[in-house]
Order: C-alpha cells, then structure tokens, then sequence
C-alpha cells in the first residue's frame, strides 16, 4: 500500500530468491517494526519483481537484493546495498537518520513576513 509522500520511509527492496534477503527477514526484519528506528523510518518492502508502485518509480538504480532506500517527503536520503549482518545493517541505519535530520535543519523555509533576504535559515 503506497504510503503519503511526506512520510518517511524506509524501502526494502527484496526478491523471494535472494538469500541476503530471507537472512535479512529472519535477523532483522521480524523485530524491525519494534525498533526505534522504524519510528523515524517506517518500513516498506517492495518486490523487486512486482509492479513498483507510482509513487516511488522515480526511484532509480536498484538492480540488487536488498536494498533499503530511505526516503523523506518522496526525496531519496542515501541507500544501504546488500546485507553483510545485522550490525553493518543497523550502523548504516544511523547514519541514514542522522543524514536525514541533517538535510530537515539545512532546508530554508519562508519568513511569515515574506522577507527571506539571502536565503536565511532563520527570520
């Protein structure tokens, strides 16, 4: 089920005859979903071999399984190819997140006033 543009994500590209795959689900994706990190990054397989759905075919590059993509507000942060154990997984998880809260606190927003001279980051 596609998911709103704005949240983010967390694609999984898999494939049902990928080993690095099944390793994946029986080490860390049957607990992914407790994690605190899927509540800043919410999880969503895709089958690599299916129909990818509308709002992520911009998405680009994927030939091997897994992938994970993180994405935020439909915009790609980085990306973790292959599976080499859970703590090669969970240390570039961080990095994902830590990526993505540093691209929201560089992202110039609009002054209530309309006054944004030289692109402040703050009014």
């Amino acid at each position: 089920m596609p998911a709103s543009g704005n949240a983010a994500e967390l694609l999984y590209f898999y494939s049902d005859a990928c080993g690095y795959c099944e390793r994946w689900n029986e080490e860390v994706g049957v607990i992914y979903d407790k994690t605190e990190e899927s509540s800043v990054l919410k999880l969503r397989p895709v089958d690599i071999h299916a129909k990818i759905p509308s709002d992520i075919e911009h998405i680009k590059g994927v030939i091997y399984t897994p992938t994970f993509v993180a994405i935020d507000a439909s915009r790609e942060i980085g990306r973790i190819v292959g599976y080499g154990g859970d703590m090669f997984f969970w240390q570039h998880i961080e990095i994902l997140i830590s990526d993505m809260k540093k691209s929201k606190s560089n992202i110039i927003t609009p002054c209530p006033d309309g006054d944004n001279t030289n692109n402040r980051l703050s009014c």
